[in-house]
């Protein structure tokens, strides 16, 4: 891996040089081959006991430039001016095989000057959950950081109870967040602002090519309302909840970030919390879009700082259109996603109606939310078994559902697409296996007992979500009553 580090040569203020603390005996867990190949690297280069070595943070990669990130950020709704890397050193950037440029981070890897009363440690069990669902998220096609491998420490870390510690290396396009504009514009550093807008407009290619008509602020801020819009559409349709959606966990690029007390939905309830941390419900599945809204709108008032004064009035007009096309942009790719799901093909009067009465039922019923949609798909094809299966989802509703049943099949029947076309549509939209909470639990708890083949079985499950394999039927299965996970924990 070539390390061609730019925000290492950012001016001071934006981080503090460290470097991971060392570890009493690294092992490694997992290395995600298909992550190390896109970094330009391979794992036959070193052996095992070197990739942990460097990778548990004991070694300096030749070429990296280890730093830990500053940013601020609205947490619950409150502000916190100072935040930054508490537990993790960002070694550098990659410009990898398909021209991207990446980082590659260290999370676990100790404390550093942005610590907060932590020890900057990380659990195997959080950092297990989010090898296992970022990686998930990526099969399923969801914009995310990435996981390229989980090392143990050999070392205890305490929280409730003493745990075995780990250290998860995460590769994104960015670790920028709304936050880091909100460090400096809170502090009234103008020109630090001004160089953070450049350098990220400049990485990622934000106004190339432009008229020059809009200043760059307003692009970066349409840039990154588009990618959180669509981000935000992808979690919906997939029963995601992030679990704790501050403006420090937003990246600017739109990828997927902090999978903390992260999970997906069993039965479906736009009310749904599984985060202990967030006992207002704040975060909610429901609540999400609404929440990125928020959040965008910090992210703008981010930028005020840059304006003259006499410009605010119209900068805040630009932005409240923002503000409008980032809804309409969200319910666009919303409402696309959802049609995908139905089998739908171009919109009618009716649709959304339909879909609403889908989504109560489905409330009412304690309706699964992964496995209704992936059983409608088989009513295509006119096998009685499959109706049996959609309709027991919905408990009470049964003869509601099966009412809106017949007027789905008549809506799709007269599209005259060929039913294994529309199968194979769906399908290929309504996953199959997603990191299901009760199984991750079970994955951490056989890694723990010594036993690591569950977790390589649901890596693979999760990989190629859409695609039914022999021998992974159980990381399909929604959790019996007992096995449901009722709260989910960051490990900070």
């Amino acid at each position: 891996m070539r390390f061609d580090n730019t925000y290492a040569g950012l001016p001071e203020n934006f981080y503090a040089r460290t470097l991971p603390e060392r570890v009493r005996s690294p092992g490694l867990v997992c290395l995600n081959e298909s992550v190390l190949d896109l970094l330009g690297g391979s794992r036959s280069c070193r052996s095992d006991e070197e990739w942990s070595y460097y990778l548990g943070g004991n070694g300096e990669f030749e070429g990296s430039s280890p730093l830990a990130m500053v940013y601020a950020g609205h947490q619950f709704g409150h502000f916190v001016p100072r935040l930054g890397d508490g537990r993790a050193v960002l070694l550098g950037e990659v410009v990898c095989r398909d021209g991207v440029r990446r980082d590659i981070h260290l999370k676990g890897s100790g404390r550093t000057p942005f610590s907060r009363e932590g020890d900057g440690r990380a659990p195997v069990g959080p950092v297990l959950r989010e090898y296992i669902v970022s990686e998930g998220m990526y099969g399923l096609g969801i914009p995310t950081t990435r996981s390229l491998a989980c090392v143990t420490t050999g070392e205890e870390v305490y929280r409730e109870e003493v745990l075995p510690g780990a250290v998860l290396t995460r590769v994104a396009e960015s670790h920028v967040r709304v936050g880091t504009f909100e460090y400096f514009s809170r502090r009234g550093d103008r020109e630090s602002l001004k160089i953070l807008v450049e350098y990220v407009c400049g990485r990622h290619g934000i106004g190339v090519g432009g008229d020059g008509r809009d200043s760059l602020w307003l692009l970066l801020l349409r840039y990154v309302c588009e990618k959180q819009a669509y981000l935000v559409s992808r979690w919906m349709l997939v029963g995601f909840i992030h679990g704790v959606l501050n403006t420090d966990n937003t990246s600017i690029v739109g990828e997927t970030i902090d999978y903390g007390p992260c999970a997906f939905m069993d039965g479906y309830n736009p009310r749904e919390v599984l985060s202990s941390i967030d006992r207002q419900g704040r975060y909610s599945y429901g609540s999400q879009p609404g929440i990125m809204s928020w959040n965008m709108a910090r992210f703008a008032e981010s930028l005020f700082l840059l304006v003259e004064e006499g410009g605010r009035g119209e900068m805040l007009e630009r932005v409240n259109e923002e503000m409008e096309i980032f809804a309409s942009r969200f319910h666009e790719h919303y409402r696309e996603g959802l049609s995908a799901k139905l089998g739908l093909v171009g919109g009618r009067e009716g649709d959304e109606d339909m879909c609403y009465d889908l989504w109560d039922m489905m409330m009412k019923g304690g309706s699964d939310f992964t496995m209704t949609f992936r059983d409608l798909s088989g009513v295509v094809l006119g096998d009685e078994g499959s109706e049996f299966d959609f309709l027991g989802h919905f408990g009470e509703e049964r003869e509601r559902a099966k009412t809106w049943l017949e007027g789905w099949k008549g809506r799709v029947g007269g599209e005259g697409i060929d039913c294994e076309e529309r199968v194979s549509r769906m399908r290929s939209v309504n996953p199959l296996y997603i990191p299901r909470n009760h199984h991750v639990e079970e994955v951490i708890g056989s890694f723990r007992s010594g036993d690591g083949s569950l977790l390589r079985e649901m890596c693979e499950a999760v990989s190629r979500p859409y695609e039914e394999r022999s021998g992974y039927e159980k990381f399909a299965t929604p959790p019996r009553p007992e096995e449901r996970v009722k709260a989910t924990f960051c490990g900070t």
